[in-house]
């Protein structure tokens, strides 16, 4: 993660946008995770497993930040994803969920009566991870602090580098065409 270097005052509509963005973060981590055990090929689990451990990288960062602590940006955060959607370190992500957010269980879905597809839930990331940007596009022009914006500007390429693994993904299975 990012070492410390600033303290800042955040203006109320500020920690508001900073709430959204931590609400959007836990929402990807729940969704992922769920998506996680649900999917079926492997490589598509990777992909999930690595974008969650990344949004809780960002949710980590969004709970520094609204305590008023800017972290520095010269180390880097995640440093992205290679392509597969493996973690840049090579470790799996871990299964706490230490946000307190809950997964169902695969099992449980069939007694729900409960079916999704890997393209569904390929789709539904995507466009999650669409809004998402668009989110911290529109939150890095009210911040008034140029280090905060650059922050949330990382995450904001992140977001995208999600979205891409999800699109390669998807055009490498044939379920999505760009025509």
């Amino acid at each position: 993660m990012f070492d410390m270097i600033t303290n800042i005052n955040l203006t109320t509509k500020e920690t508001f946008l900073l709430e959204d963005m931590k609400s959007h973060e836990e929402q990807c981590i729940l969704k992922y995770d769920n998506y996680h055990n649900l999917a079926s090929d492997p490589q598509l689990k990777a992909v999930f497993r690595s974008n969650a451990q990344i949004e809780r990288e960002h949710l980590e960062t969004i709970n520094q930040l609204l305590a008023g602590k800017v972290p520095n940006m010269s180390g880097g955060q995640s440093g992205g994803q290679q392509s597969g959607g493996q973690q840049s370190s090579g470790q799996q992500a871990p299964q706490q969920k230490s946000s307190g957010l809950t997964t169902f269980a695969q099992e449980s879905t069939s007694s729900l009566g409960f079916n999704i597809s890997d393209k569904d839930m390929c789709t539904d990331m995507l466009s999650m991870e669409k809004y998402v940007s668009g989110a911290y596009d529109t939150a890095i022009f009210e911040f008034k602090d140029s280090q905060v914006r650059d922050v949330l500007n990382h995450i904001q390429k992140e977001e995208q580098k999600h979205g891409q693994a999800i699109t390669s993904y998807m055009i490498n299975k044939g379920m999505y065409t760009l025509k």
